[in-house]
């Protein structure tokens, strides 16, 4: 079929007509967006993207984000016609349990998916994390004559993406940092759930994105295919800035009574006007039918094919001029760690464990200069928070516009954007992302963690300043809910290390673990090293171990995590010395504890003993952890002002109140 106007505009009108049936089908969903950027997704689909239905994990494809994730039948309408392993059966089950086409795009789910989108504004952030990934890969590997990685990231978004606050922080960045193949569709629709924009969004959204520093184009009619062709042509001319390509649209365009209104936005259009819908576009065909000719010229298979081929050639030109660097890349986008990894570890614990007093967020950047020659594709980053964080070890580099060949990423203010973008990162491959910031403001950033954890992505949260122990700053910086809080989301783990030793045990979790997300909780305050043996060590990497134990069977049991740790030592030995035994337990990770054999949790925490808890933090959740018979110590209201010590004093986390505790329990 040849892409003539109209021709476009029949196969546009194919994305309508499935959205429209599935969203019907399902009786929920969102068919708006899917019938007003048909026509600006079957331009940039099938003149511009490059990628291959049949290997959808190529590492030099192009990227395509649906921020506005709602209108989800956009992108399984255009996997499905271009030759993704996706049926019209997986259409038709649209939103169902266990289906490949949920109701938002799920990355993982559905092949071609390349992130989770929904929470309004991530999805465009994740892109611009895609993009500074290409464009760092770009500056470590590619070499004169011998570009081998050198590919776009498109992003669809909306009205409701870019209210988001973190659109704001993203795009700010984007446009420092020169990222010129993020090239964004702004679905210009002026249409949201509630109605006309017009009354809460009237900004002039050319001047913002002018302002960031990015090209920015239009607006042009969205539905217009040589328009929007000439739009991305332009926006391609310029890698030295990203781009926002302003489409006006109408959304649901072509149904009679409903384009250009919130009815289309977020219900089924029923079945008359479906039937009218059909007739306006002259669609001849019935509920998910496409016809053969469609399918012909949708199918991206023998294109992509042919693209994967002209790479793999040129790669393999690559690698013989450059075998050590070809070998890399293809390591760190599988995502595999060098061969001497444990050997790095083991130093390490090795290392740490003769270090002196210190803050876990020192050890941590000690353990960072120490890993960090061994593991190039770590990518540092702080919220502006660098020399607090001690996230920057004497290996780093600054990444900016004109050396992106760097391996540091000053964020600035903006915790959710660091976050949503080292998500980005981890999802686009080749980079092992960490971002700093207080712990306190993991809340600023917690959506994106959520995200993290649901894609089940290695994105590292260091969180210093772990609680009342960071002193003056007071209530507004002291956190209390959150260790507790972050500890409830699904496939976090968070590890909170006493020392040195086990902060190094920490980092090494968070870098193997490819399942999830890891967020650290390091200390401002000082923390005395524990004396451990080699099978204490190994244990380290369960989460929970016996630290120190009574001489005979333990008739009690503390359980302290990060510098409540050397807490519960003291007490252990005021309890001994009074002829009780006392075992102490570091926890440095719930989760992973929690993941271990029943055996060895019970060889740990024995049944029947009481249990003691020590957190400075709140004491929710550690109720289920030490029982009926057990108690929780720690601080169920805000913090005050005042330093350190005098906090822990006036909050009652002392060796005296611990053991007053403690004897309580063993009355």
């Amino acid at each position: 079929m040849a892409s003539t106007e109209h021709n476009r505009r029949e196969l546009a009108n194919g994305i309508r007509a499935l959205s429209m049936d599935a969203v019907q089908r399902a009786n929920s969903g969102h068919p708006g967006a899917p019938m007003g950027m048909a026509d600006i997704a079957e331009v940039l689909w099938r003149d511009f993207l490059r990628h291959n239905p049949q290997q959808p994990d190529w590492i030099d494809r192009d990227r395509f984000v649906l921020s506005n994730g709602h209108g989800s039948m956009l992108l399984y309408s255009l996997l499905h016609l271009s030759g993704y392993d996706l049926s019209v059966d997986d259409l038709k089950n649209f939103r169902q349990l266990h289906s490949r086409t949920p109701g938002h795009p799920e990355y993982g789910y559905t092949s071609g998916v390349e992130t989770t989108t929904g929470p309004l504004g991530q999805g465009l952030t994740n892109a611009v994390g895609m993009a500074l990934a290409e464009k760092m890969l770009a500056g470590k590997f590619n070499r004169p004559g011998h570009d081998v990685i050198d590919h776009y990231t498109y992003v669809f978004a909306g009205d409701g993406c870019l209210m988001e606050g973190v659109s704001h922080e993203a795009c700010s960045l984007a446009g420092t940092l020169g990222l010129g193949k993020l090239i964004t569709f702004y679905d210009n629709n002026s249409i949201s759930i509630d109605g006309d924009v017009s009354g809460w969004y009237t900004e002039d959204v050319n001047k913002r994105f002018e302002a960031y520093g990015w090209q920015v184009i239009g607006p042009i009619d969205g539905h217009d295919p040589a328009a929007i062709k000439a739009a991305i042509e332009q926006a391609r001319a310029d890698t030295s800035r990203p781009s926002l390509i302003n489409c006006r649209t109408v959304i649901g365009w072509g149904s009679p009574k409903m384009a250009g209104t919130s009815a289309v936005h977020g219900a089924p259009l029923g079945d008359d006007e479906i039937a009218a819908t059909r007739e306006e576009l002259g669609w001849q065909y019935g509920p998910f039918e496409i016809p053969a000719e469609h399918y012909q010229a949708w199918d991206a298979r023998q294109s992509g094919e042919r693209l994967v081929q002209e790479w793999q050639q040129a790669f393999a030109a690559y690698r013989e001029a450059y075998p050590e660097l070809a070998a890399e890349l293809e390591r760190r986008m599988r995502g595999e760690l060098p061969a001497n990894w444990q050997q790095v570890v083991d130093e390490a614990l090795d290392k740490f464990g003769k270090a002196k007093k210190d803050a876990t967020r020192k050890s941590s950047q000690a353990v960072l200069d120490h890993i960090g020659p061994q593991l190039p594709e770590l990518l540092g980053g702080s919220a502006d928070l660098t020399g607090s964080n001690n996230t920057w070890w004497s290996g780093c580099q600054q990444v900016s516009a004109d050396s992106p060949d760097g391996n540091y990423i000053f964020y600035g203010v903006r915790e959710f954007a660091m976050t949503a973008i080292m998500n980005g990162v981890a999802l686009h491959g080749g980079w092992i992302p960490y971002g700093g910031t207080f712990l306190i403001f993991s809340d600023y950033a917690r959506n994106a963690v959520r995200m993290a954890a649901l894609m089940k992505q290695r994105t590292i949260l260091v969180y210093t300043h772990d609680s009342i122990g960071l002193g003056e700053d007071g209530p507004t910086h002291q956190p209390i809910e959150q260790l507790n809080s972050l500890r409830m989301i699904p496939n976090l783990e968070v590890w909170r290390p006493c020392d040195a030793q086990e902060t190094a045990g920490a980092w090494a979790a968070a870098i193997e673990r490819r399942s999830g997300p890891t967020a650290m909780a390091l200390s401002r305050q000082g923390m005395e090293p524990q004396a451990r043996s080699a099978d204490q060590v190994k244990a380290i990497a369960r989460g929970g171990y016996v630290l120190s134990d009574a001489s005979s069977a333990p008739e009690l049991v503390l359980l302290a995590t990060g510098s409540e740790v050397e807490l519960a030592q003291a007490a252990a030995e005021q309890l001994k010395a009074a002829g009780r035994s006392v075992r102490v337990v570091s926890m440095p990770c719930v989760e992973r504890f929690q993941a271990q054999d029943s055996a060895y949790r019970s060889e740990v925490l024995p049944a029947g003993v009481p249990r003691l808890s020590i957190e400075a933090g709140s004491t929710g959740l550690w109720q289920g952890l030490v029982g009926d018979n057990g108690a929780a110590m720690g601080i169920d209201g805000f913090g005050e002002s005042a330093p350190g010590p005098q906090l822990y004093e006036y909050f009652g986390l002392t060796v005296d109140n611990v053991v007053a505790t403690a004897q309580r329990l063993l009355a």
